[in-house]
């Protein structure tokens, strides 16, 4: 990997929760990047353009091996899923962390993600659960009917950032188109966004779309914030067992980024107490990019 110049830092480029090397969520990772500040990593993030850019350095917190800033081209995130597995596992890869269990700090407090040789897999902070719009409502805001939804509540869930959970019929999921206004409206308060899941309950697995606020509500590849959220709500609907119940995820064919997500989620009395998200991470590039004078 190039040294960094006295202007330059040092970065990698990674598919997240890929199948293979060009599919997945892309993620730049800028290393070293403890002095910039926070607009110089807002003017990197935008100039990378990709969904998320992480910025990594030391952490003064004893609790944590590393500290890492999360950016949308146009915001900072207190969390997100895709950025916690890729920046875990490029630490690891490149030498600077351990293999194992990582603790990483974030905006919403220390999180834990272990990392083996193909991936890492995350486990969400506190969780969340609390109302959400009504489901016809969000339908609207995406441009479907009440005829294209299942009727289950659309619940905001989340371990960090949340979502509103939309459950849809298969035949409408690839009929969705957001209203980039209505969803504002309707989720003033949800970082995320909002996630559609059509749910095939006898395989355990299910098939999303994931409409992202950070980034203006554009369609996001692979979104590990919103797959963490999606075991919560598997839990208050019931279509989980009490124990440790494994479901699949399969995102991003609808922008060419074929994803997937292997979610995990541990419920007692049908409460969450443990919910986490892993996935294969591919290194494609790496190189040094300038540090912005702003």
């Amino acid at each position: 990997m190039p040294s960094s110049a006295p202007d330059r830092l040092d970065y990698e480029v990674v598919d997240v929760f890929a199948p293979r090397p060009f599919s997945g969520n892309q993620l730049a990772v800028v290393l070293d990047a403890g002095s910039l500040t926070t607009a110089q990593c807002q003017t990197l993030a935008a100039e990378f353009g990709y969904s998320e850019t992480t910025f990594a350095s030391g952490s003064a917190d004893p609790a944590a091996h590393y500290r890492v800033r999360i950016f949308t081209p146009q915001t900072e995130l207190p969390f997100a899923g895709h950025p916690s597995v890729g920046t875990a596992h490029t630490l690891v890869r490149l030498g600077r962390a351990a293999p194992g269990v990582l603790r990483q700090e974030c905006g919403v407090g220390v999180v834990d993600v272990e990392v083996d040789g193909d991936g890492a897999r995350l486990t969400g902070g506190p969780v969340s659960l609390r109302p959400g719009p009504g489901p016809t409502e969000l339908a609207v805001a995406v441009g479907l009917t009440a005829a294209d939804i299942t009727g289950r509540p659309a619940h905001l869930v989340g371990c960090g950032i949340d979502f509103a959970q939309l459950e849809v019929h298969p035949a409408a999921l690839d009929r969705a188109v957001p209203d980039r206004g209505a969803l504002r409206a309707l989720l003033p308060d949800a970082q995320g966004g909002i996630s559609l899941i059509a749910w095939d309950g006898a395989a355990g697995r299910g098939t999303v779309r994931v409409f992202a606020a950070g980034l203006d509500w554009h369609e996001d590849p692979a979104t590990g914030s919103a797959a963490l959220g999606t075991g919560i709500w598997l839990a208050a609907e019931g279509l989980v067992a009490d124990g440790v119940t494994d479901y699949l995820l399969a995102q991003g064919a609808s922008v060419g980024r074929p994803s997937e997500l292997a979610g995990r989620v541990t419920a007692e009395a049908g409460r969450v107490v443990g919910v986490s998200v892993s996935g294969a991470v591919r290194p494609v590039a790496a190189g040094t990019i300038r540090i912005p004078a702003c």
